[in-house]
Formats: structure tokens, sequence, C-alpha cells
């Protein structure tokens, strides 16, 4: 017996994502999302309106993904910088807006690019470029860019992104920290180099890294190291210290 059908599901999604946000989406956005195979990127549930974690990257609901694409108001044809690939589903809505030559995504974990880059070939959006790279520093040799994407909160817009905006360019991204973020859009400004245009309300991302702190990283502290590799063999390990407290002896 054949499953439901996807178009359907992303109709029900969608319609999750109004009630979620308390409005419709833009139409570009609604259409965007409308036709990206959700199911390439996402396996577990992928038209369900949840955040996911996937291999220390957080997979945004569409909600969110919808929200971010409003505040960023791209149209057709429009260079775009996504920083923070992730699953790749992000740069594939970015590619129904703007077209996916016009797409180029970041992200500063080895594993995410491959994996991004997979998903989006085995999607149909393989033109979508994407590179492994510091996300704070951007893109420049593709710059400058109409619109740039952070998947991730800072405190403050890195001016390295900011100074890669066309003149008449727009960022957005989670301002602040922990629970305490908003998303904004920023354009550029001579004065102070951007200037907030507008905010979109609250929103849970993770930080901004810098090289060292992406997953997979080279671990350089041998106890650091031996922590993160024990907590990988999870806690039905064959072999630990789980292990060494079992009276063996005197179990039946």
């Amino acid at each position: 017996m054949d499953g439901p059908d996807p178009e359907l599901l992303r109709e029900d999604m969608l319609d999750a994502v109004e009630h979620a946000l308390g409005r419709a989406p833009s139409e570009s956005v609604r259409e965007a999302m409308a036709a990206v195979p959700r199911e390439a990127f996402v396996s577990e549930a992928p038209y369900a309106n949840r955040t996911g974690d996937h291999d220390g990257s957080r997979v945004l609901s569409p909600a969110t993904v919808a929200r971010l694409f409003d505040a960023l108001a791209a149209e057709s044809g429009e260079d775009l910088l996504l920083v923070g690939a992730g699953v790749g589903y992000t740069a594939a809505v970015a590619a129904e807006i703007v077209g996916a030559r016009h797409v180029h995504a970041v992200d500063i974990a080895r594993g995410m690019v491959r994996e991004a880059r997979g998903n989006l070939a085995s999607a149909g959006y393989e033109a979508v470029l994407v590179d492994r790279r510091n996300g704070s520093n951007g893109l420049p040799q593709y710059a400058p860019f109409d619109r740039v994407l952070v998947e991730a909160a800072a405190v403050s817009p890195p001016r390295t992104l900011v100074d890669q905006l066309a003149d008449d360019g727009r960022l957005v991204m989670p301002r602040g920290r922990g629970g305490d973020q908003t998303v904004v859009a920023v354009e550029p400004d001579a004065p102070s180099g951007y200037e907030t245009v507008a905010e979109f309300g609250p929103v849970g991302l993770q930080p901004l890294l810098v090289d060292g702190e992406q997953p997979d990283a080279p671990v350089r502290n041998r106890t650091e190291r031996e922590d993160r590799e024990f907590a990988q063999q999870g806690y039905f390990a064959k072999t630990g210290w789980e292990q060494d407290w079992i009276d063996w002896d005197g179990a039946e």
C-alpha cells in the first residue's frame, strides 16, 4: 500500500506553520516550502512542525524556516549566502526562491557539508554551492550578497558578514544568546556599519561557532577526547567502565 501523498503532507505542514506563526507565510515562502521534498533532508517525521538534532546540528522547525525567510524578503535572482548549511533543507527553500545557482551555503562542520551536498543533489538542487567555512567569515570570493541568512545566534551581526552585503542588501539572524534571542533584519548603514530595520519575534537557535567548536573538530585535550569517545559508546556499550562494578561471579 502506498504511503501518504507528500504534496498533501506538505500542505498539512504549511497549515501547522500558519497556526504556529499566527499568520500565513508570504506567498513566495509558502510556494517554496510546498515545493521542497523535506523527506530528502529529514528522515524522521519530516513534515512535523518541530525542531530536531542531527549529528550535533540543529534541524530547524518548518515554522522557524518560514519566519527567517519572511524576514529575509529574498526575491528571484538575488545572490544569497546561507551561514549554516545543516542538512541542506533551508538551502533548498532558498533555491526555490532565488534560484539554485544564486545560493551559496557554508558550514563549519565538514560532516554537515558532505551531508548537505548529498541531500541537495538527491533532491535536485545540485547547483547550490556548499562549502566548508567558518561562517562568521562569510564567503568573500562571491560577495557582495543581496541577502545573508545566518542560522545561528550571535550577540551582534559579524562585521565581516555585514561588509559582504550589497549596498541595498539585508542580513537576517537570531540576535542574542541562550534563551534571549530575537530574529532581526539589518541593513548596511555607513555611520555605524549596519542598522536594525525590523524584528520578527523570539527564537532559540544554537550559537554561531568558531573553528574548534564544531562537533567534528579535533580534540587535543586527552581527557576531553576520551570523555567524548566514551559518550559516543552509549549506555549499553559492550565494554567500558559500566562493566567494572558488576559482580559477574554472583550474577545469575
